[in-house]
This record gives C-alpha cells, sequence and structure tokens, in this order.
C-alpha cells in the first residue's frame, strides 16, 4: 500500500475504514493481497444476498474488469475493519454522453451491516462522483421477500415489482427511485428441451426468409467488425430502459476490440449468433452468449437486439435458438444460461418464455439525481 493510499483512507462507524484500491501498474502483474481480498468479500457477497453464484469472478478475471479504459472510467474502494476487508464500493463512469452517468456499487459482508458504514461509504462516493460532474447515479439489486410485510415497489413503468426489502430501504432512504424491473432467467438443457430449440429454430427459419445464421467466436473477425459495432451501439437506443436515461454508446472497431481483449485477458469464451440480411450482407439481429474458464459452469447471454427496421420477421427467436443449440455443440457440460430482460421488454420475454426460460430473480434498476 503505497502512502499516497494510506493518507487518502476514510475513517468510517464502527471503526471501519474506506481505502482506495490501488491496482498493479503493469498491465500484466497479478492481483495484489488485498485485491483477492476484494474478490474473495465480493463474491461473498454476492452468494450472501442472492444465494447464487453465477456473477462470482476470482481475483484474476476481476482484475480485467477494475481497470478503466478509454470507454469508463473505473474507481474502486476497499472497506476494512480490525485488517480485514468487509465490503466492496465501485464506480464506473461511462464516458459516453458526456460522462454524466455512474453505476454505484457498495456491498458488505452481512456480518457488517446495521453500522451505518454502508451510508457512510455512499455518502463518500457520491460526493467524489460530484467533483467528477455525475449528476446521476444508477444502481441494479437483486431483491428478495424479507419477511416483513412491507408493499413491494411497483416498476413506473406499469410492469414488474420488487420487494421491499433491506437494499430497496437503502436506496429509498438515499434518494434513489426504481425506474425499471428486470427479470431474470434461466434455460437448462434437457434433451427435450434441446428438441424444443431445434422446432423453434426451423420455424424461424421459415418465417425469416431472406436472412441467413453467421456466427463466431470472439475476437470479432475483420469482416463482421462494423456490422457487430453497428448493433452494439443500437443496443442503447433500441431496448426498452423506461427513465433510466442511459449513455448513448457510440461502438467502432477500437471499442470492439477493446471489449474483445478484455474477455480474452478474463479467460472467457463467447459466441455471437447473428441474422444477415441475404440481399444487401447487412447484419440485423444478434445473440451472445458467454462463459468463464469453467466450461461446466453457468452461461450467460448477454445482448440480444433485433434492428427496429427488421422486425416482425422471426429474427430475435431465430438467433436464440440458433445460438443456444450451437452453444451446447461446443460447451456440453454447460447446462445451464442465465439472461436478464426487462419487464417491460414483452416481446423479448414472449421469446424467452416460448423457448423455455423461467424466472429466478427479479432486479430493480434504481436511480437517483445528484444535480
Amino acid at each position: 500500500m503505497s502512502t499516497t493510499a494510506a493518507t487518502e483512507a476514510v475513517s468510517l462507524p464502527a471503526g471501519a475504514t474506506l481505502r482506495p484500491l490501488e491496482l498493479p501498474a503493469r498491465a500484466d502483474a497479478g492481483p495484489t493481497p488485498l485485491i483477492r481480498e476484494y474478490a474473495d468479500v465480493r463474491n461473498r457477497s454476492i452468494l450472501e444476498t442472492t444465494g447464487r453464484d453465477d456473477d462470482a469472478l476470482d481475483a484474476e478475471q476481476l482484475l480485467t474488469v477494475l481497470r478503466s479504459s478509454a470507454t469508463a472510467d473505473r474507481r474502486q474502494w476497499a472497506i476494512e475493519r480490525d485488517g480485514r476487508v468487509i465490503g466492496c464500493a465501485a464506480r464506473t463512469i461511462p464516458q459516453d454522453d458526456g460522462a454524466t452517468t455512474a453505476m454505484v456499487v457498495i456491498a458488505l459482508l452481512k456480518s457488517a451491516w446495521g453500522a451505518g458504514i454502508g451510508s457512510a461509504v455512499h455518502a463518500h462516493v457520491e460526493t467524489e462522483l460530484r467533483s467528477h460532474g455525475v449528476r446521476t447515479l444508477l444502481h441494479w439489486a437483486e431483491h428478495h421477500d424479507d419477511g416483513t410485510g412491507a408493499a413491494p415497489i411497483p416498476s413506473p413503468m406499469g410492469v414488474g415489482e420488487v420487494p421491499a426489502d433491506r437494499t430497496a430501504r437503502f436506496l429509498l432512504r438515499h434518494g434513489y427511485r426504481v425506474e425499471q424491473v428486470d427479470r431474470g432467467s434461466e434455460f437448462i438443457f434437457t434433451p427435450a428441451g434441446l428438441r424444443g430449440l431445434e422446432a423453434l429454430r426451423a420455424r424461424a427459419a421459415e418465417l425469416a426468409a431472406g436472412y441467413r445464421i453467421v456466427q463466431w467466436m470472439l475476437p470479432t473477425p475483420a469482416e463482421r467488425v462494423d456490422g457487430y459495432a453497428w448493433l452494439k451501439s443500437r443496443m442503447s437506443t433500441d431496448v426498452p430502459e423506461g427513465d433510466l436515461d442511459l449513455p448513448v454508446e457510440i461502438w467502432d472497431a477500437a471499442r470492439v476490440a477493446e471489449q474483445d481483449g478484455r474477455f480474452a485477458e478474463r479467460g472467457w469464451s463467447v459466441r455471437v449468433t447473428a441474422a444477415e440480411s441475404v440481399d444487401t450482407g447487412e447484419l440485423c439481429a444478434f445473440n451472445e452468449l458467454a462463459i468463464g474458464p469453467d466450461h461446466a459452469g453457468t452461461g450467460h447471454q448477454y445482448d440480444t437486439l433485433v434492428l427496429a427496421e427488421h422486425r416482425g420477421n422471426r429474427l430475435g427467436m431465430l438467433v436464440k435458438t440458433a445460438g443456444l443449440l450451437s452453444w451446447h455443440e461446443r460447451f456440453p457440460a454447460s447446462g445451464r444460461i442465465i439472461t436478464y430482460n426487462a419487464e417491460q421488454n414483452r416481446p423479448m420475454l414472449d421469446i424467452n418464455e416460448a423457448i423455455g426460460f423461467t424466472p429466478f430473480a427479479y432486479e430493480g434498476a434504481w436511480k437517483k439525481e445528484i444535480a
């Protein structure tokens, strides 16, 4: 720990300290002992609050997503008490749209709850973000009924709600409001499920005359970079988001290469399935599936999009079913896929439900204006 980092440490209630997390100066350096402890506490806090380890990352993988880049300014703090890490805090400022929006995460082990530490950490992070010109804070949290009997919090979009659990009460106290409810869904590969995918893909292909499926593993082939970048750009404009006002992202070859490089550095495999117009060669829809170094682990379905001008041709069903079938061939030991969708995104939920995805969790997308 450098002298500078030590002098920047902030005192918190209950004898805790908020200490900036120093990253190795060399990009090829491994995690420090503090980063390893930070990663362990991050994973434990997720498990404590959700009961799942789908989003766990070991220290080597986590280090690749802690660093800032041309598209995102990132900073993290370790929350310590009695010489041990008891929590994590992080903020990310996307460098799109004037860099006035930030994603905030504060996670404490349950043993540290109820002492005012989280509130003090949030106040510090909010002050730090104000100094960078940030005006909007965003936070995503999974919610569970904690037995208090409090009425659930509805989405202002008119569909979906989250339990008013401890996390929700914390966010409400600190000026956040729910803007959207997201559904976490899972698909379990079974023989019957695979037969269903085959039937759905065949029917979608019949209705999607004039399009063909193209697939690749990252890194993105040179001939696909421009089309893929355009689809990724449209993710930030064409997907329902309520009043979250997420920054509009501009993707180009450099941004695609940055994303591909981060996945590779993390040791993750990503498969992209796209629908291409036979007449024009334009990429019109896409789906992403990803998995960590453990190829028997849970797979993650990330972005899926059909360009607005190509909707109504069953392309969403086509890229999802074709993607899942090819995924199972490549990673047969991975028996589960998870994905998240806004509750108001009924067209995409209809596809997921027809495929056989079932809900396992609900997240609140929270927003706070600090202007």
